[in-house]
């Protein structure tokens, strides 16, 4: 059973799981939603309800944590990809390796946002993370990703225009609107809950593709040890920052957005890829939701 506090702070978390359940026994539907662009279009409202909800205040205060914002931004472009390439290698070629080897050009969680708060730490600092994180993504995981999969069956020019589409365009519309028309508590609520339904609905798709073979032993401690590693880098950078800050940088780093990773996957091999990101994705929110706990009882 999951510890209660964690249920009670961070509801989302069980919702996953019930997602991840359905998915794993309803599969027909959903795997037919897989192969139908449904990864996309569930991610462009996720995207686009979660953008709409980050304050034009919080955005105004990012530049005062220039140097932080920077050093998690270049870290997390560099060290994470060559990580979840490394880690990829202990699973056996073929789509399970190309799914692991996407997580870490994925750009930071987006319930990195709500765990950062949760945490009591700087806000602001993680929205930047965000927006900054995604647009390096959109900008080079096409080219990264052919160059790390070493086969021409990966076309970059692809996945960026499928990035560009489901990703930036939503994530652009949904700041532009919230500083246009800012939602207030109400609006900010519902845009949650779309977005919150969105994530299920994206586990619930992902994990239709999942098919329990001896390979996903191999799966599950590459996400493991990816997960533990990110971790060990969100500490090292934060480490001489305020303890705010420090979390802010941890949890962003050590969170990468399954959503958008399965999308890269899907873009740029299969479905089947995007596979091992649904166990990523509850696996990231357990780490991320219990880390809060702890990060503010500190």
């Amino acid at each position: 059973m999951l510890p209660r506090r964690l249920v009670s702070d961070f509801p989302e978390l069980l919702i996953v799981l019930l997602a991840a359940a359905i998915g794993l026994t309803v599969r027909s539907p959903l795997a037919w939603l897989a192969t139908h662009q449904g990864i996309n279009a569930l991610l462009v409202v996720l995207v686009f309800s979660t953008a709409v909800t980050i304050e034009p205040g919080a955005l105004r205060r990012v530049p005062a944590s220039w140097r932080p914002l920077l050093a998690t931004l270049i870290v997390g472009a560099t060290m994470l990809p060559a990580l979840s390439w490394l880690v990829s290698r202990l699973v056996s070629s073929g789509s399970l390796r190309d799914g692991v080897m996407s997580v870490g050009l994925a750009p930071c969680e987006i319930a990195s946002v709500a765990t950062t708060a949760m945490a009591k730490g700087e806000a602001a600092l993680s929205a930047g993370v965000l927006i900054g994180s995604t647009i390096i993504t959109v900008a080079v995981a096409g080219p990264v990703l052919a160059l790390e999969a070493g086969h021409s069956t990966v076309h970059p020019g692809h996945i960026v225009v499928n990035l560009i589409v489901v990703v930036a365009l939503p994530l652009v519309a949904g700041l532009v609107v919230g500083a246009i028309r800012p939602l207030g508590d109400r609006g900010r609520g519902r845009a949650l809950t779309i977005a919150t339904v969105s994530v299920a609905g994206l586990v619930a798709v992902i994990a239709a593709e999942v098919h329990f073979s001896l390979g996903y032993l191999a799966v599950v401690g590459s996400l493991v040890l990816f997960v533990a590693g990110s971790i060990a880098i969100g500490r090292l950078v934060g480490r001489s920052s305020p303890a705010p800050v420090a979390s802010s940088v941890l949890l962003t780093m050590s969170m990468r957005d399954f959503a958008i990773a399965a999308a890269l996957a899907s873009a740029a091999f299969s479905t089947a890829a995007a596979a091992p990101l649904g166990l990523y994705g509850v696996l990231v929110l357990l780490w991320g939701t219990g880390a809060a706990g702890w990060l503010r009882r500190r």
